[in-house]
């Protein structure tokens, strides 16, 4: 089982493919499994990596302490580290788009471009945004405290497709693996916090690709518009047929639009080079 000494936790991971590394990080409640299509698609052309964050999947979270998107954040710049990546690609679905968005804003010169897919915004963007995010996240860790989380998971992906309108079929009680019911407390206390935690959106520097469902909630897909102005590179695409688990609802469209995006930042930046040297040099 490989695993790396990240921050003082084991931290499991999966890794396929020889090239450029892209780093793909799990949203709340799931694990490395997540990122399976995207694993298989791009191994042809990248060092294809995906983890388990602390709490999740096969990495312990000692004493079961609370954490924040913040140390997560840091959890994936000692994971880079010391697997010794150069300015990976880094992904991030969900809380993982949150804890992307975290590292590329503290470590902008420690990647090579960044993905945010169905993600918000520590920001709340109105006193609605407010009202609703607040409101669910409470909602959702009381039920989970209330009747366990494996007896929960049912009723909470439940209500994620009516929020969704019924368009979508990856919110399945199969899709998310079983947890202990503190540690998806832990989990969603960190979501439920991000507000909490700074990001200086003028410092991410790196093309950006902001991608979210067609069918997503309004508590994601208004902040894409945020991110899209805050950012200094950043591009926004609505993923059709699906919702807030796009890379599993539509992954043909999602691998394809991560992997047009990295082309053409590759193209941006050799052009960029080229421009940079004198005619001499050349």
């Amino acid at each position: 089982m490989p695993t790396v000494l990240t921050n003082g936790v084991e931290t499991y991971y999966e890794l396929r493919g020889d090239g450029p590394a892209i780093v793909f990080v799990h949203g709340s409640l799931s694990d490395h499994t997540a990122a399976a299509k995207q694993i298989e698609a791009f191994a042809d052309e990248y060092t294809a990596i995906a983890y388990d964050v602390r709490g999740h999947g096969k990495t312990a979270n000692p004493d079961d302490t609370p954490y924040s998107v913040d140390q997560l954040a840091d959890d994936l710049h000692e994971f880079i580290t010391v697997l010794g990546l150069d300015r990976p690609v880094i992904c991030g679905v969900s809380m993982g788009g949150m804890i992307a968005q975290v590292y590329a804003s503290r470590y902008p010169d420690h990647l090579g471009a960044l993905v945010l897919a169905d993600a918000f915004t520590p920001a709340f963007v109105s006193r609605r945004d407010r009202i609703e995010r607040t409101t669910l996240m409470n909602t959702i860790i009381g039920l989970l405290r209330l009747v366990g989380y494996n007896r929960a998971k049912g009723l909470m992906m439940w209500f994620g497709r009516k929020l969704e309108g019924d368009e979508t079929e990856s919110l399945r009680v199969e899709a998310f693996p079983e947890m202990e019911t503190h540690a998806a407390v832990n989990s969603l206390r960190a979501v439920a916090t991000f507000h909490e935690v700074d990001v200086d959106f003028d410092s991410i520097t790196v093309p950006t690709l902001v991608l979210y469902g067609e069918h997503e909630t309004s508590i994601i897909s208004r902040h894409a518009p945020l991110l899209e102005s805050k950012i200094p590179d950043a591009t926004v695409q609505v993923v059709p047929d699906a919702g807030h688990a796009s890379p599993w609802d539509n992954p043909t469209f999602f691998n394809d639009a991560i992997r047009a995006f990295l082309e053409e930042s590759d193209a941006s930046t050799r052009g960029a080079d080229e421009s940079s040297v004198s005619p001499a040099e050349r």
